[in-house]
């Protein structure tokens, strides 16, 4: 299921019933989840947070920047944070199974309608933006509402979309594309705040000013390191320059980064650094973080952005947090998430630290999300609630089958209703094929003698983990198909249209329960695979458990076949027709021929023992 976020900030924090009635709007949209609502009155703004599919977000956007703009009036609107429309700002993010360059065309889309239907400028920004001097929000927004009317009618302001003459209610929108942002904080033994705010600053892109003498264990208790008139100190090694544009080259060929970025980061001023200290950047890119301590844990705490969790992910940040207390005496004892986390984020934690105790990743998802909540001490302070905390969690509460007791999927198979029938048992059989060969994989993983093989079977158990759960969501795939095609065929067809609308809607029935078979079909002919390396590299005691998950493929295999050649009946387009026999053919052919193979595997391993 593909997911996005939106975080709309609207120019309203002190009128609850404006806020409400923005926000049941945006509620209001057909799959959309509100997740936060944010007013401030001081800023006189609110960040409202929600989730849903593309479509569904997309709407859900148009609509709340629309009812802002009709109840915003910018001509009467002041607060402290900076602003420049009803609604100022509108970022997309990609949660689950949707990349950056989507959440681009959403922004994109999203943006074109506001300016057109709206009569409303637009600017993208961040990942959305068009010319490199806006993708900085700051930038756009600088000179606020006040400044926009005079700013968009320069050639080098014209708005991405919408006119170029400010909308003197709604002022002007910055709409664009970004990562999620994750809010972590890591927990120290100890009280003093200075002590967290001395590994912060080893932390964060933007780092720290360097310091000589006294640095050993706690850094800040150091000399501050300055540049004199004659000469300029690189931050990162002893080289010194007699101008800062040889300090900068230095930076960026020996060390890889930008000397004017970094002093832009603490306001420095490339023109007058006499005086002015060192300043050497951090240890991750895409992290901003600070030390504080929590009165209610009664402990001090390193606050950490996460802003790019694919580029630094909290594990990475968390072990050399780890490293920088034990070398200061100091001991972590756990992290908590504030807010929300991306499923994905966690997950590649829990695969993180599996790995490392040698473990294979090829076990279900609860069980690598648990791995990463105890490795990432997560419950160290607070309740870690996976329903609550995670965003993009595969939610299974619309798959009526695969929730049902096994005895419950049984009856119901058996009852005179034609769904679920063959396609569904024969996804459920595929599953079940495929976590054989994940079961085999995995008990041949970590044990003793197992080295020679443990490099081909831990992509295979991680791989049939992939397969179990496509194949599970197959099973309700292939009722749905079915029961949408049958309510096609009770649309009406009382006039010539009303038939011409159902036929279509028949037809389009009927490819999509060949379609969704066949993709069961593939599905499990690639479990078929895993069970034969399962077989083949595994324990030779658990190859008739590897051997039944090829037979379960296979037949799997087979019965989603039958499912797709008694659905193409009645489709007319001859040319699908065709396309889907030839595949099927070819599909089980190959099936075949892996299936002995598998066979073959299994009686001479046991006929050998």
């Amino acid at each position: 299921m593909q997911l996005v976020e939106c975080v709309p900030n609207f120019s309203e924090g002190r009128d609850q019933a404006v806020i409400d009635e923005i926000v049941e709007t945006i509620k209001s949209v057909d799959g959309v989840k509100l997740l936060d609502v944010d007013p401030g009155a001081d800023m006189n703004r609110t960040v409202v947070t929600f989730v849903g599919s593309p479509d569904a977000v997309k709407e859900g956007a148009f609509q709340g920047i629309k009812k802002a703009a009709e109840l915003i009036d910018m001509r009467k609107h002041s607060g402290s944070h900076p602003r420049m429309g009803a609604t100022d700002v509108c970022p997309f993010v990609p949660v689950n199974n949707i990349s950056m360059e989507e959440c681009v065309e959403i922004a994109k889309e999203v943006g074109e309608r506001v300016g057109k239907e709206l009569d409303i400028s637009v600017f993208l920004y961040e990942e959305a933006a068009q010319k490199p001097e806006r993708k900085n929000l700051a930038t756009i927004r600088k000179g606020e509402y006040e400044g926009m009317e005079e700013k968009i009618k320069q050639p080098k302001w014209k708005p991405d979309f919408g006119p170029s003459e400010l909308n003197k209610k709604a002022g002007c929108t910055a709409v664009g594309a970004r990562e999620f942002l994750i809010a972590y904080n890591i927990n120290l033994n100890t009280r003093e705040a200075v002590y967290a705010t001395d590994i912060a600053f080893e932390l964060r892109k933007k780092g720290r000013s360097v310091r000589v003498g006294n640095i050993d264990p706690f850094y800040f208790k150091g000399e501050i390191k300055r540049h004199t008139e004659d000469t300029f100190f690189c931050g990162s090694c002893d080289f010194e320059g007699k101008s800062l544009d040889e300090i900068a080259e230095h930076t960026k060929k020996e060390h890889d980064y930008d000397l004017y970025w970094l002093l832009r980061q603490h306001d420095h001023s490339p023109e007058d650094l006499e005086g002015n200290s060192v300043k050497k950047p951090g240890m991750f890119d895409h992290v901003k973080s600070i030390g504080w301590f929590v009165k209610e844990y009664d402990c001090a705490q390193i606050s950490i952005n996460l802003t790019n969790y694919k580029v630094t992910p909290p594990h990475k940040v968390y072990e050399a947090t780890k490293k920088l207390a034990e070398d200061r005496g100091l001991t972590v004892t756990g992290s908590e998430v504030v807010g929300l986390i991306p499923y994905q984020a966690l997950i590649e934690s829990g695969k993180f630290y599996l790995e490392r105790q040698g473990r294979s990743i090829g076990i279900p998802s609860q069980d690598i999300l648990e791995t990463a909540i105890q490795s990432l001490g997560l419950r160290d302070k607070t309740e870690f609630d996976l329903q609550e905390k995670v965003i993009g969690l595969p939610d299974n509460s619309d798959a009526e089958l695969i929730t049902m007791r096994t005895d419950e999927f049984v009856h119901e198979v058996s009852r005179e209703s034609a769904a679920p029938g063959g396609g569904s048992v024969s996804a459920l059989a595929g599953s079940l094929g495929a976590a054989l060969a994940s079961m085999v994989s995995n008990l041949s993983i970590g044990k003793r003698g197992t080295e020679s093989v443990e490099k081909e079977l831990k992509p295979v158990a991680d791989r049939a983990q992939e397969l179990k759960d496509a194949l599970l969501e197959s099973i309700d795939a292939d009722t749905n198909a079915f029961n949408a095609f049958m309510e096609a065929r009770r649309m009406p067809a009382n006039t010539p249209e009303e038939k011409e609308a159902r036929q279509q809607a028949m037809q389009d029935g009927l490819k999509e329960a060949i379609k969704v078979p066949y993709q069961t079909a593939e599905l499990s002919f690639e479990a078929m695979k895993v069970a034969k390396t399962a077989a083949e590299k595994g324990n030779p005691n658990s190859v008739t458990d590897a051997g039944v998950g090829g037979l379960l493929g296979w037949a799997a295999v087979q019965g989603a076949v039958y499912n797709v050649k008694i659905n193409m009946g009645d489709v007319q387009d001859a040319d699908f027709i065709a396309e889907y026999d030839k595949k099927c053919e070819s599909l089980l052919e190959a099936g075949k021929n892996l299936d002995e193979e598998i066979r073959q595997i299994v009686h001479q391993t046991m006929d050998s023992k």
